[in-house]
Order: structure tokens, then C-alpha cells, then sequence
């Protein structure tokens, strides 16, 4: 137990030293002309080197605003806000969603056409309409992925309440706190660490993985490549299955970045007492409350 008090002291230590050298030393894993400095920069997105610099940033944050409430506060508004305006932009995708399913029935029932070619800014871009088809299933990922804090946000997650509603303020906000600490954070933890490998799987070759030390990683670095993997599962069908790899970090990032303010939000209200409740909450309306103050006047 004592060795294992040691690594987390030494690695916390460590995790300070590494921020200050990758941000004094940029060039060593942002220079991707620089084949060592990509398989730098792919190593250390997945490892747990990255966690603790991670980790390092959460501890000073969290001292910060506990010193002062206000700048935790800031956090919890910022980090709402990001969820809220990258899931209302996101939202958007399902329209164009049913406007693109809508347009390939129309194309296929009516015009019998097998490809639909666009010329923006004069460059020609054809596909045929399976690839668009296919293609649907990026704007309903689109909209898993990237609406999925912002619903957390608007309290729009179903849940199963077997003892919360019956226990006091405080105790609710112990609850919250315990959730946001020991299943959000480390599912978003444990799922980044290996969907990072998995995204770069199919942009890199050779193939890296998350068992991959840093000196094998640079050893690599003599025959990497770049190799976007674009294999459909239809011969003429959509092959950029890249950009969903991209869409679950984007999702992790998310629920990660949502968890933390979660937990923020918990905590000050569990400070604060009740009547902190929902503060700075910006939660969308469809105009019932307009509705309700009308109908009183």
C-alpha cells in the first residue's frame, strides 16, 4: 500500500513537470512533419502520463475555486456553456439528416438517378446515392454524440430514481458528487485511453495500440505513414468511417468536461445550501413559462 502511495504522490509530481515541458517543448509532439513528434503526440494522448497531467490541472482548478468560489462557478458556467452551444449546433444535423433521407427518396423514386454530383466553388464532387445513404448514419452519430452533455445539461436523461427524491438537499448533492467522481470521470477515463489507439489505428500504419511503450512507438517512427482507412461496408458506399472514431473522443471529451462541472455544481450547491440550487442553470425553454405568465394577466 505504501508503494502504491508513493507512485500516486511521484506521478502527481510528475504530471506538473510533464505540462511545463510539453508546453515549453511544443516542437516534440506537435511538429507532425516530424514522424517521431506525431508517434510523441499519439503516445501520450492514450497514456497515463497525459492522465496525470490531466489530473494535475483538475486538482489546481478545484483548490482555486474552493479558495474562491466565484472562479469555480466560472468553471461550472463555462463548462455548461460548451455543452450547451456544441449540442445546439449539433442539433442541427438531424435536420439535415431528414433533409438528405428526403432527398435521396426523391432522386431515386422519381429521377431514377444512381449518383448525385455536386460543383462547389467549381470542384466536382460525385457519390453515388448509396454513399449518401450510408452517409446518414454520421449526422445521427453526430447528434448521439455531440447532444449528449447538453442533454445532461437540460435534465433531459431518463432516470431511474429508487432513493433520491426522498433523501435531504445535502445528501442529494453527496450522491451527485460520488457519480460524477467514480462512474463519469472514469468511464470517460478508461474509454478515452483506448478509443484514442483505436482512432489512430486507422490513420497511421503500423498499427499502435495502448500496450505500445514510447521507445517501440519511436522505433515505428522510421516507416510510419500516413493510411486514412476508408473502407465501406459497401463497395460504393460511404468510406469516411474515420470521422466516427473522431466523434467518440468528441463524445468522451464531452461527458469528461460535463462530469467535472457536475461534480463543481454539486459541490457549491452542497456549500451553498439550497437556495444555490440550479444557479446560472441555462436550461432552454419552449415557451411554456411565456404561456403561464400570459394566461395570468
Amino acid at each position: 500500500m505504501l508503494g502504491g502511495l508513493t507512485w500516486l504522490i511521484t506521478q502527481i509530481g510528475l504530471g506538473f513537470y510533464n505540462i511545463a515541458y510539453a508546453v515549453s517543448h511544443p516542437g516534440l509532439w506537435l511538429n507532425w512533419s516530424d514522424k517521431e513528434s506525431l508517434l510523441r503526440f499519439v503516445y501520450y494522448g492514450g497514456s497515463t502520463e497525459f492522465f496525470f497531467a490531466v489530473f494535475d490541472i483538475f486538482l489546481v482548478l478545484t483548490v482555486a475555486g474552493l479558495i474562491w468560489r466565484p472562479f469555480m462557478w466560472g468553471m461550472v458556467r463555462l463548462f455548461e456553456g460548451i455543452a450547451n452551444w456544441v449540442g445546439r449546433a449539433a442539433a442541427w444535423a438531424g435536420l439535415i439528416m431528414v433533409g438528405q433521407q428526403i432527398i435521396i427518396i426523391f432522386l431515386q423514386s422519381v429521377f431514377r438517378l444512381g449518383e448525385i454530383t455536386m460543383s462547389p466553388l467549381g470542384i466536382g464532387f460525385s457519390h453515388s446515392i448509396t454513399w449518401y445513404a450510408e452517409g446518414l448514419k454520421l449526422w445521427n452519430a453526430a447528434v448521439i454524440a455531440l447532444c449528449v452533455s447538453y442533454a445532461f445539461v437540460q435534465g433531459s436523461h431518463v432516470r431511474v430514481d429508487l432513493i433520491y427524491a426522498g433523501v435531504s438537499h445535502r445528501a442529494k448533492k453527496c450522491i451527485d458528487m460520488f457519480g460524477a467522481l467514480f462512474f463519469m470521470i472514469p468511464f470517460a477515463v478508461l474509454a478515452w485511453m483506448y478509443s484514442w489507439y483505436f482512432l489512430w489505428r486507422h490513420l497511421i500504419t503500423p498499427k499502435v495500440s495502448a500496450s505500445d511503450q514510447l521507445d517501440l512507438m519511436l522505433r515505428k517512427a522510421r516507416i510510419v505513414k500516413w493510411n486514412v482507412e476508408r473502407t465501406g461496408f459497401s463497395p460504393d458506399g460511404f468510406d469516411y468511417y474515420f470521422l466516427f472514431k473522431i466523434l467518440i473522443l468528441s463524445f468522451l471529451a464531452l461527458v469528461f468536461l460535463q462530469a467535472v462541472a457536475f461534480f463543481y455544481r454539486s459541490l457549491l450547491e452542497f456549500l451553498e445550501g439550497e437556495e444555490s440550487q440550479d444557479k446560472y442553470l441555462d436550461r432552454d425553454s419552449l415557451g411554456e413559462g411565456e404561456e403561464m405568465y400570459e394566461g395570468t394577466h
